[in-house]
């Protein structure tokens, strides 16, 4: 569910009841298209996080600090010139739209009080967060809107600041019976997108609960409506608007109990999902963080690595048609040992053949067998017989040479799937850090000089306590994952991996104990979640101790050998264990 204008009028409540008259103490830009706001309350520091990300914007208050650029960009710095030390005294929601506005307190260079007006857009690709002036211009937004992208509005420095109205959809809280039975109920169209067009900030989820409680299918068309179903369509209505305009919210997620995963999201009871779970909180905020804080932190971590995601593909495709052009050649010296075969019965029955013929019929004395062998009528049949002799021994060598580079190019794109598995469980700066330096190292990327704090700073391995207590640690990429199984497990702890697929080197330490059974499985599902096959409903896992995994000599960083080992099935989850940090 996209934040709606319901959902941002339970925010602006939240926000009235936390921020107001609140003093800005700090503002960062920690992402491109994201601001972090610290505000001085009476119940201390509050942090508001506010992003216009196209495929993931959200406002909510966080306890969660974020690293900010060690330079500022241009429209965090006119922000903190400007309102750095001033005072939120007005938070309000534009009608019911996706829309915020900050009004903030302060004073000018000449001492004097002045306004400040901060709005926040939440309206997916078109989000945005835009600075203005008391007379509402433009003095800077985090996304410059010229009209060459939209001609409706251009959100530009010097430009007035408006919304655009919303043809034909007026503000629900402030709609009747009247209006909702003769005009939204006379719509050609299904019931739910009629509620969903006729009015702002209503979304599909909204509509359809409306629906669910007044008892009446959501696809049904208006006209099919009786006077007693728009009565009833009216009371759901009706009654849902009149808790959002008393702020009567029950902040909660709906949870699918068999995947344990978040369905939606509301600020009120979503009645509709009654075979699912669902998690009561606090606030608007507590519900956001839980929903989007993850997805943000993926969609940020993709998004950065997108130019390392392009270069190991491109680097696979590449070595992948390498080697499968080796191959081909490889089969294409098959016919050497037809070559050895024509010059040694030349070498046999060459006297047979009379001059200027162009072919031989001998018997095969390996098998007894007539064989024809063809002649250059222009040589000997000793020369004719040396010539097969050179095509041989060429594609003896060809055949050498290619063996050796196939497995060359195998060994390669071994390592980079696994680098590209590495990369799709990355969740830090960090780990894309060491993912950078192993494809540097490795000759994929060319490197770069850096201080030595960078080049001292690596991310560490996952770890996690399951049920039982055992503490479980996953490599999050090659170099830890060799890490992890020769230097830090000991002989007798268990070892775990995806079989046949790239994933992470799984360790649970024993510490001597004995391990049950269902931390078998746990370590299992972890090593299955970090994993190439995490998004599958199995995975195959083999285990077996540290002490019988073998490392090739000369071999890159996480490739291993194993001989004996058991195997598991099971599915990617982390239902069973705690991550407790990073060591």
């Amino acid at each position: 569910m996209a934040l709606d204008g319901i959902t941002i009028h339970a925010l602006v409540h939240e926000f009235n009841n936390n921020l107001l008259n609140g003093k800005i103490n700090k503002i960062s830009q920690p992402e491109k298209e994201e601001l972090l706001i610290t505000i001085n309350t009476s119940d201390g520091n509050k942090r508001l996080l506010i992003s216009a990300n196209a495929s993931l914007p959200f406002m909510y208050i966080t306890k969660d600090n974020k690293t900010a650029p060690a330079v500022a960009p241009g429209f965090c710095m006119l922000l903190r010139k400007h309102i750095g030390a001033g005072r939120i005294i007005e938070i309000s929601q534009m009608g019911l739209e996706r829309a915020v506005r900050f009004k903030i307190q302060h004073l000018n260079e000449m001492g004097d009080i002045t306004f400040k007006y901060l709005y926040i857009e939440i309206m997916g690709k078109h989000s945005n967060i835009i600075f203005c002036n008391e007379d509402n211009m433009i003095l800077d937004a985090i996304k410059h809107v010229p009209s060459s992208v939209s001609s409706i509005r251009e959100v530009l420095p010097g430009r007035d600041y408006f919304i655009p109205a919303q043809e034909g959809k007026i503000n629900p809280l402030e709609s009747n019976e009247e209006h909702f039975k003769d005009t939204v109920l006379k719509r050609s169209d299904s019931i739910f997108r009629a509620i969903m067009s006729s009015y702002i900030g209503i979304s599909p989820t909204i509509a359809n609960e409306i629906c669910y409680r007044a008892n009446i299918d959501s696809d049904a068309s208006c006209a099919s409506l009786f006077d007693e179903h728009k009565q009833k369509l009216w009371d759901a209505f009706n009654g849902m608007m009149q808790e959002i305009n008393n702020d009567k919210y029950t902040y909660n997620i709906v949870i699918d109990p068999a995947k344990n995963a978040p369905v939606e999201y509301a600020p009120i009871k979503l009645q509709m999902y009654q075979d699912m779970d669902s998690k009561d909180y606090d606030s608007m905020s507590e519900v956001l963080v839980e929903y989007y804080a993850k997805r943000n932190k993926y969609t940020n971590i993709r998004q950065k690595s997108s130019d390392l995601r392009k270069i190991i593909t491109n680097h696979i495709e590449r070595c992948a048609k390498k080697l499968d052009l080796q191959l081909k050649q490889l089969k294409d010296t098959n016919k050497r040992d037809k070559y050895k075969l024509y010059g040694e019965l030349l070498h046999t029955y060459g006297y047979e053949a009379k001059p200027n013929d162009k072919s031989i019929t001998v018997i095969n004395y390996y098998d007894n067998n007539e064989i024809t062998i063809p002649l250059d009528p222009d040589l000997s049949a000793s020369d004719n017989a040396k010539k097969y002799f050179d095509k041989y021994a060429k594609l003896k060598r060809t055949a050498e040479a290619l063996d050796t580079y196939i497995d060359q190019s195998k060994q390669e794109l071994e390592l980079l799937k696994s680098i590209e598995a590495s990369l799709n469980i990355a969740e830090t700066e960090t780990d894309l850090s060491d993912i950078r330096r192993e494809l540097s190292d490795h000759g994929f990327i060319k490197k770069h000089s850096s201080n030595k704090k960078e080049k001292s700073k690596k991310s560490k391995p996952l770890h996690f306590v399951d049920d039982n207590g055992f503490d479980i640690y996953v490599g999050k990429n090659n170099y830890q994952n060799d890490e992890l199984t020769f230097k830090f497990a000991t002989g007798n702890d268990w070892w775990f991996h995806t079989k046949k697929i790239h994933g992470s080197h799984v360790i649970i330490k024993t510490y001597g104990k004995e391990l049950p059974d269902s931390s078998y499985e746990y370590a299992a599902e972890l090593a299955a979640y970090y994993s190439s096959g995490r998004d599958t409903d199995k995975v195959e896992i083999d285990y077996l101790q540290k002490k019988n995994v073998k490392k090739p000599a000369g071999a890159a960083a996480g490739f291993v050998v194993y001989y004996t080992n058991y195997s598991i099935m099971v599915s990617p989850t982390l239902e069973h264990v705690k991550l407790v940090g990073e060591e």
